[in-house]
């Protein structure tokens, strides 16, 4: 078990001996010049009862976002048809709201064993599950299950109230029961403190299983929503978290999510330093835009994108791609 206050220690290490650790941890375990890329497919949007202060979704918000579906499954493997000729090698399929609608998650399981049929990895986040949608995606085939903890245990109550941690956990636990990757993670930025980021981390270092994908967001602040204006984040401060996930968690892959658009080309080599090797790619995140993966920073970068045929994985590098 990590304990918050080594987690803190860590945290608090003087900046360039922080990235000297991350960075001596990551080619431990993962080629540092190798950025894998994900595609983010809202199938569902709007219409959310959640309260979720950062979210353009929730009809509790003043966003008014219009709800939106697609029920056609051919939409959607026509989506991670194209989103793998533009390099990425996952299909992550997003749907708004508190559970599963019925109709959608069947939709879902439908072109989740298309999608492996082309090629691509699937990652799906639909809220909360029971036991028998669980099963059935990984009889489908899923690959991955996002469900993000948001923040630290105390910090939580302040950014959502429809739904409590503990349900969260419960989630990832029986997604992983059933033999699925999880994904998770939280968003900076929310008015939180440092020390509860680092508490967030620890959570999920101390999981039964470590999480084989963590997202680190950003906030991207939304007019309509509560956190509209909640203060920046300093830089520093979001590689030192990129840096402690990637010590804690040495063996997952740290995912720099919504928000990166925002970020510097200077400031995202840092996190790439530091540990992260997974970004989305394509125009949007869900209801905000997403910065197109830029070919050009990382041929900067001399980094090499992950590529996936089934059935063998394979690298290219950046000017093949």
């Amino acid at each position: 078990m990590v304990s918050f206050e080594t987690a803190k220690e860590i945290f608090e290490a003087p900046f360039l001996d922080l990235i000297s650790k991350a960075h001596s941890v990551h080619i431990e375990n993962h080629d540092p010049n190798v950025i894998q890329v994900s595609t983010l497919l809202s199938i569902q949007t709007g219409g959310c009862c959640e309260d979720c202060a950062y979210c353009a979704q929730s009809i509790r918000n003043k966003t008014k976002t219009p709800k939106q579906v697609i029920t056609d499954v051919d939409t959607i493997v026509e989506a991670a048809e194209q989103a793998k000729k533009l390099g990425s090698t996952r299909l992550c399929i997003g749907a708004s709201g508190r559970l599963p609608d019925p109709q959608i998650f069947k939709v879902a399981c439908q072109a989740i064993t298309k999608i492996k049929e082309i090629g691509l990895e699937t990652c799906l986040t639909m809220g909360m599950l029971n036991e028998q949608q669980a099963a059935n995606l990984k009889r489908h085939g899923l690959d991955y299950y996002n469900h993000n903890v948001d923040t630290s245990p105390e910090y939580y109550g302040k950014i959502i109230t429809t739904r409590t941690l503990e349900e969260r956990i419960q989630t990832i636990r029986l997604v992983q029961k059933h033999g699925i990757k999880v994904c998770t993670g939280g968003i900076l930025g929310m008015g939180e403190t440092n020390d509860d980021r680092i508490k967030m981390l620890v959570l999920l270092a101390n999981l039964d299983e470590p999480p084989a994908s963590i997202s680190i967001n950003r906030l991207v602040k939304i007019p309509g929503t509560r956190l509209e204006d909640a203060p920046e984040i300093d830089p520093f401060d979001f590689v030192r978290c990129i840096a402690l996930a990637r010590i804690l968690m040495p063996k997952s892959v740290v995912r720099m999510s919504a928000g990166r658009e925002s970020m510097s080309d200077e400031l995202q080599a840092l996190c790439f330093l530091t540990g992260a090797s997974a970004i989305f790619g394509g125009v949007k995140l869900l209801t905000v835009s997403n910065t197109e993966v830029d070919l050009k920073l990382m041929e900067r970068l001399n980094l090499r994108l992950l590529q996936c045929q089934a059935p063998i994985c394979y690298l290219t590098s950046s000017e093949s791609c």
